[in-house]
């Protein structure tokens, strides 16, 4: 579905001027409260359920380690036309009872990633200044807030970009797959280096580097790809993480071995504050 809100389906480019937050909580929060690590969250406006779990159990962490962590999720706009109305209404009212919402002006969909990556990227250099770290992270994610930390402790505090990063990955020519990118819009048959979107950390200098990057660099739709082709005209590689520690398939859930990794994805089906209780209370992990 697309509407004047939507950018062309291989790019943001035509939406620039649409980069402009239409709802922002408190936006000198982040400011103010000086975090050592930002955690944006890109999640739908109707995916309610996804943002209680996260504020129920890993995105409750404000202090760790001495390190003040802040949370917010980022949206666009209801792409359900039938009920956006309902869905907006029912974001406004979130809002203002927790106070972590931002939202853009663009439609709230697949193709609009890179936008919705681009408007984190703008929002970080405006109004997170004081902030160390950002991290990117999915909603269907957990995340071992402790463990970021401790990485980020002994971390590059300038170009560093880190996540599961991909090597030397193959450009996908086939129609049939939601990441088909023709050669008349990215000739190359591999991509440079880049952080999956599951989840991936970058230092605070990068985001006004990488706006200013994107003049520069030809828009696609899959927005990780996009943040690597932009750190290629950077000439910033992404570093690798620590072994083992994002998992992009799903990891079962285990009270010791999810307290060795940063980030995995979740099965939809796991009770996740089931599982925070486990994993949260107090004890040796293994």
């Amino acid at each position: 579905m697309e509407d004047s809100r939507t950018s062309a389906a291989l790019g943001y480019g035509s939406c620039r001027r649409c980069f402009v937050l239409i709802l922002i909580v408190a936006p000198e929060r982040c400011n103010q409260l000086r975090p050592f690590v930002v955690l944006i969250v890109p999640v739908g406006p109707e995916n309610t359920a996804h943002r209680i779990n996260i504020r129920n159990t890993w995105g409750n962490q404000t202090l760790v380690q001495d390190k003040v962590v802040s949370l917010f999720f980022l949206l666009g706009h209801p792409s359900s036309a039938g009920n956006a109305a309902k869905i907006q209404q029912q974001v406004m009212e979130e809002s203002k009872e927790y106070g972590d919402l931002l939202q853009s002006d663009f439609l709230d969909c697949y193709k609009n990633l890179t936008i919705k990556t681009m408007v984190m990227m703008e929002w970080l250099q405006t109004y997170c200044t004081n902030a160390t770290y950002a991290m990117k992270i999915d909603s269907d994610m957990f995340l071992n807030v402790p463990n970021l930390i401790s990485m980020l402790s002994t971390a590059k505090k300038e170009n560093y970009l880190t996540g599961l990063v991909a090597h030397g990955a193959a450009v996908l020519r086939s129609k049939s797959t939601k990441w088909y990118l023709p050669p008349s819009v990215y000739p190359e048959s591999q991509y440079p280096p880049y952080a999956l979107g599951l989840g991936y950390v970058l230092s605070l200098d990068l985001p006004k580097k990488i706006v200013e990057a994107s003049r520069h660099v030809r828009p696609v739709y899959i927005e990780d790809v996009y943040v690597g082709l932009c750190m290629r005209h950077l000439q910033i590689v992404p570093t690798d993480p620590p072994h083992y520690t994002f998992h992009v398939f799903p990891l079962k859930y285990n009270r010791c071995s999810f307290s060795r990794i940063i980030a995995t994805t979740i099965n939809p089906s796991t009770d996740v504050q089931e599982n925070w209780k486990d994993f949260s209370r107090p004890g040796p992990y293994c």
